[in-house]
C-alpha cells in the first residue's frame, strides 16, 4: 500500500523516460496519483509504468515528442478530459548542448528553445485550459536550473533564464486561478550532469572514480552509470529522489499558498 496523499488527483509528466522526469512521476503514481507519463523512448516508461501499478497506482504510457507542440496541446487536453480533471502539470522536457555562443551549432539552439521555452510554454497555456475546463485546482510545475543564477550560462542558460520569466508571468495572470505555477532550479543532478559538462571532463571525472563507462554520441550514459558516479560523489551530484521530494512537498501544499520557486543543490556544487 502506498500514501495516499494523492489519490484521486491526475499529473501529467513530459519527459518522463529518465532522469529526473522519471523520477517524479514514479514519486507521484506511488503517492496514488493517475500519472500520463510522456517521452520519446517507450520501453523505460513501460517499465516505470508496471513500477507504479504495482505499488497501487495508475499510470498510462504516450510516446510524444513535445516540440510539436499541437500534439503536445492536444495530448493534454485529451488526457484531462478523459480523466475528468488535471491537478499536475509537471514540464520536465529539456535538454542542454553545453558549446560556446561562438563554435555553437545553431541547430542545437533552436532544439533547446523549441524543447526547452516553446514546449514548456504551450504545455503550461494547455494545462491552465485543462484545469479551468475541469474546474480543477492544482499546481503547474515548470523545471529550470541553478544556470539561472550564472550571468554567463551560454544558450542553455538563456532557455532557462526564459522558464523563470513564463513562470513568474503565469502568477500575475493566475492570480484570480486556483492554479499555482512553480519553478524549480535544479543544480547537477545524477541526470543532468552529462548535459552541462564537454566529453573530456567527463571522460576524466568517470574514470578517475575507477567506473567503467563508455559515452553516446551525445554524452550519455547508462542509467546505472549516472547511479554508481551519484553514489560516489554524493556530496558534489545529487540524487534525482531529492527533486521528486521537493515536487511532493509542493503539491501536496493547500492551494492558498504558493511555493512560487525552489533552488536546490548537492552540499558541494558543481554548478556551470
Amino acid at each position: 500500500m502506498h500514501d495516499a496523499a494523492l489519490v484521486g488527483k491526475v499529473a501529467i509528466v513530459t519527459g518522463a523516460s529518465s532522469g529526473i522526469g522519471r523520477a517524479i512521476a514514479e514519486r507521484l503514481g506511488t503517492l496514488g496519483a493517475e500519472v500520463y507519463l510522456s517521452g520519446r523512448t517507450k520501453a523505460p516508461m513501460d517499465e516505470l509504468a508496471a513500477l507504479i501499478d504495482a505499488a497501487g497506482g495508475t499510470a498510462h504510457v504516450d510516446v510524444l515528442d513535445v516540440r510539436d507542440l499541437a500534439a503536445l496541446q492536444d495530448y493534454i487536453t485529451r488526457a484531462a478530459e478523459a480523466s475528468g480533471g488535471l491537478h499536475i502539470m509537471v514540464n520536465n522536457a529539456g535538454l542542454g548542448y553545453p558549446d560556446s555562443i561562438v563554435d555553437g551549432d545553431v541547430e542545437q539552439w533552436r532544439e533547446m528553445f523549441d524543447t526547452n521555452v516553446l514546449a514548456l510554454a504551450a504545455g503550461c497555456q494547455a494545462a491552465v485550459r485543462a484545469m479551468r475546463a475541469t474546474g480543477s485546482e492544482g499546481h503547474i510545475i515548470n523545471i529550470s536550473s541553478t544556470a539561472t543564477i550564472n550571468r554567463a550560462s551560454g544558450m542553455y542558460g538563456a532557455t532557462k533564464y526564459a522558464v523563470n520569466c513564463i513562470n513568474s508571468t503565469l502568477r500575475e495572470e493566475l492570480a484570480d486561478d486556483p492554479i499555482r505555477p512553480v519553478v524549480i532550479k535544479p543544480g547537477v543532478f545524477s541526470s543532468n550532469f552529462p548535459r552541462h559538462y564537454p566529453r573530456e571532463i567527463l571522460d576524466g571525472l568517470v574514470s578517475s572514480l575507477g567506473v567503467d563507462a563508455e559515452f553516446d554520441d551525445d554524452g550519455k550514459t547508462s542509467l546505472d552509470v549516472q547511479r554508481e558516479v551519484q553514489r560516489r560523489m554524493s556530496r558534489q551530484i545529487g540524487d534525482v529522489a531529492r527533486i521528486a521530494d521537493v515536487v511532493e512537498f509542493v503539491v501536496t501544499q493547500p492551494i492558498d499558498i504558493h511555493v512560487e520557486e525552489i533552488l536546490l543543490r548537492p552540499p558541494q556544487s558543481l554548478d556551470i
